[in-house]
């Protein structure tokens, strides 16, 4: 069966003081009243079935987690009991969702995306999907087509891009991931016209992560075990608040992604931003005749020029 799966645990540091411990970015009401959180549900909805979007966040966040998403069954949000980055986090629910499942295919998300049109995400979750349950062995990832040399984000060397039966969109075959670059590099990688912007969104069968994870990340394998074994019983929770800790602290680019084969990736030609910060909401927002972008249910404004305003007091 597919699955997706809504990483939602960022505190979203740099957007403070109006990201707060309690209330990160993901549910701030920056988009015209809706959270990013929201967003990135409802770009789900067509695809799949409610019972099967599980939402990944840190304990602290789960309850304002399960007031954003009112509609979503209580047991599909899951607490992480400690950040652990994403490697334990993915390690986490494919443990949990291959025990009941032993064939779940598994989307990957992150909330605090902006995607437009929803409709390219959308098509292009759909042909990975198809892939994946036809090349089980394989992985996806979604490289975004970049628009200028950036220098705060990872990219994607890709070649040759085929195509497949019930996919529409091509499947490129990943040569390499590439850290953050200085600006030179990156100009050299637009260049080159072989790059993609890294998205960290993915689509696996969950047997798969769950064994390359156990190759290249062995200390995570008794951890999850004993989470797995525990899961539903009544030592759920006392088992993972003991054995989540003892996972390594690592993202699963580094742990998995840049050591393994039969990568490949889907290119989504959209509009998209990792809402990172104040300065993103310029690329979202209009601003007014003084330069100024303002979030705000009622504003009025004395002589501000070039100004970021944000508050959700409505």
């Amino acid at each position: 069966m597919n699955y997706a799966v809504i990483m939602a645990g960022g505190t979203g540091k740099r957007l403070w003081p109006l990201s707060r411990q309690k209330r990160p970015k993901q549910v701030l009401e920056l988009l015209n009243g809706r959270t990013l959180l929201s967003s990135c549900f409802e770009r789900l909805r067509p695809i799949f079935d409610i019972r099967n979007i599980i939402v990944l966040t840190n304990a602290g966040y789960s309850d304002v987690v399960r007031e954003n998403l009112p509609g979503l069954p209580f047991n599909n949000v899951i607490a992480e009991p400690a950040v652990r980055d994403t490697a334990g986090a993915i390690g986490l629910v494919a443990t949990i969702l291959s025990k009941y499942d032993p064939e779940a295919t598994i989307a990957v998300v992150t909330a605090d995306q902006i995607i437009k049109p929803p409709e390219v995400l959308q098509e292009a979750i759909k042909d990975a999907l198809s892939f994946i349950n036809d090349y089980p062995d394989n992985m996806i990832t979604f490289g975004i087509q970049p628009t200028f040399a950036s220098t705060s984000l990872g990219y994607i060397k890709y070649s040759d891009g085929r195509e497949y039966p019930n996919c529409k969109n091509k499947v490129y075959t990943v040569d390499a991931f590439r850290e953050k670059p200085d600006e030179k590099t990156a100009k050299e990688y637009l260049a080159t016209g072989q790059y993609f912007w890294n998205s960290g969104m993915f689509v696996w069968k969950a047997r798969t992560i769950l064994a390359h994870l156990k190759k290249f990340l062995p200390e995570a394998t008794e951890p999850l075990a004993k989470i797995q074994m525990a899961w539903d019983s009544p030592n759920q929770q006392q088992t993972l608040q003991e054995y989540f800790v003892k996972l390594p602290k690592i993202s699963v680019d580094y742990a998995v992604m840049e050591k393994v084969d039969k990568v490949n990736a889907i290119k989504l030609d959209c509009r998209w931003l990792d809402m990172g910060s104040f300065a993103a909401l310029a690329d979202i927002i209009s601003s007014d005749k003084d330069n100024n972008i303002v979030v705000a249910g009622q504003s009025e404004l004395l002589g501000c020029k070039n100004s970021i305003i944000a508050t959700e007091d409505k």
